[in-house]
């Protein structure tokens, strides 16, 4: 449990996030179900180099003067990431191997100017069920015409579908030819727009932090 929008009818929204955290300690009943989720103030460095060494996902940085904004992105709440993470389009998948079935990898893709660009390959990340549900959904969008100009491994092997499908992965790093090392899916992202998925530019965090004028977390 992190926050606390209302209370008792009242809307907590307007206050800052400090006041709303230590009211949900308060209220927070014991329980094996619900754990308050701590925090640290002036510590997000070395919050962010434990959460790497433990192989978390990253750390969250909230601006602890910051209101509720309900609907809205602002930059009073920033995800730092432990990894690199690329949104990317979905542009084909090989032919599944051994036990597995539906699929073996996804084929990724970013926009570049008017076209796509291949940026690699996904193969871990999926469950049974993952494997069913995304193959279906790729199914309707299985086309003859390869959306990409570059070469790209087991082309005779892959099957291609129309650039619709956005998905999340994380990633090692890229590679001097442009693509992910290693990367692992994550999810779909449906609130995403194929066409807007290009690449992403980290910034280191001391950088980004300056620019978004927001403490660390």
């Amino acid at each position: 449990m992190f926050d606390l929008l209302y209370l008792d009818g009242k809307d907590l929204r307007g206050k800052t996030l400090l006041e709303r955290k230590a009211a949900l300690e308060r209220i927070l009943p014991k329980s094996p179900l619900l754990q308050y989720s701590a925090h640290v103030v002036g510590e997000g460095l070395k919050a962010l180099a434990r959460a790497k060494r433990a192989s978390e996902e990253g750390v969250m940085a909230k601006l602890a003067s910051g209101r509720y904004h309900s609907g809205t992105r602002t930059r009073e709440w920033l995800k730092v990431k432990a990894s690199q993470e690329q949104e990317v389009v979905i542009v084909g998948f090989t032919a599944p191997r051994r036990s597995r079935k539906y699929f073996g990898s996804l084929v990724l893709a970013v926009r570049e100017g008017k076209g796509w660009t291949y940026v690699g390959r996904a193969g871990t990340g999926f469950d049974a069920e993952r494997l069913r549900s995304i193959h279906a959904q790729l199914v309707p969008l299985i086309t003859d015409k390869k959306p990409v100009a570059e070469k790209v491994p087991d082309a005779a092997k892959t099957t291609w579908v129309k650039p619709k499908l956005v998905a999340e992965v994380k990633f090692a790093e890229w590679t001097a030819a442009g693509e992910m090392r290693h990367p692992v899916f994550l999810g779909l992202r449906t609130d995403k727009q194929a066409t807007g998925v290009t690449r992403e530019t980290p910034k280191p965090l001391r950088q980004a932090k300056r620019a978004s004028r927001i403490p660390r977390p």
